[in-house]
């Protein structure tokens, strides 16, 4: 079993995944992800079919049925994800797990389900790690899903927030802005 599938199997129970779900990844394949579309800010980056389906797995929820923004602020940024239907109460409560998940596991250094789902180390995770004890992890539920606030008061910390959350801009095709905002 390779390292990738045992990581994903291991957060397939940390983040309370069905059986159904768990069976999914232990056969290496993703719910049906055949909806995805191309990203609504042009077409998708190459390998995004593979990350959505990566992402499936590793998030516990279908990235279809969601929408990420990424956003980046004087003092680091933040992750949000909302349910795309309102009324998906399921998928609203998987982003709410996964995201508090999220926020625990980057506070601890531990970057592994955004190195799997991207297949590689993204930008700044290495020193995100070196200086963890600098930055601030904040989850909080929005109305249709939950936000991961990410802080810092250093500089060093804050330029490895910033090249993270730009990787993650980039990678799901957010079109959200690569600039600084308020």
């Amino acid at each position: 079993m390779t390292s990738k599938i045992f990581a994903v199997l291991s957060l397939a129970g940390m983040i309370g995944l069905g059986g159904a779900g768990r069976a999914a990844v232990r056969q290496g394949s993703a719910q049906d992800t055949t909806q995805c579309h191309p990203s609504r800010h042009g077409s998708p980056p190459p390998g995004h079919d593979a990350m959505t389906h990566r992402g499936d797995q590793g998030m516990g929820f279908l990235q279809t049925k969601t929408t990420h923004h990424f956003r980046l602020q004087p003092e680091g940024g933040a992750i949000a994800v909302s349910a795309n239907d309102p009324k998906d109460a399921s998928t609203r409560d998987q982003i709410r797990r996964h995201l508090e998940h999220v926020a625990q596991a980057f506070a601890r250094g531990d970057f592994d389900i955004p190195m799997f789902v991207h297949d590689q180390v993204p930008p700044g995770v290495p020193e995100m790690k070196r200086l963890a004890g600098a930055i601030h992890y904040r989850f909080t539920e929005t109305e249709d899903g939950g936000k991961v606030s990410i802080s810092s008061g250093s500089p060093d910390a804050v330029t490895a927030i910033h090249a993270f959350l730009a990787f993650q801009i980039r990678e799901h095709g957010t079109g959200d802005p690569l600039t600084i905002r308020e």
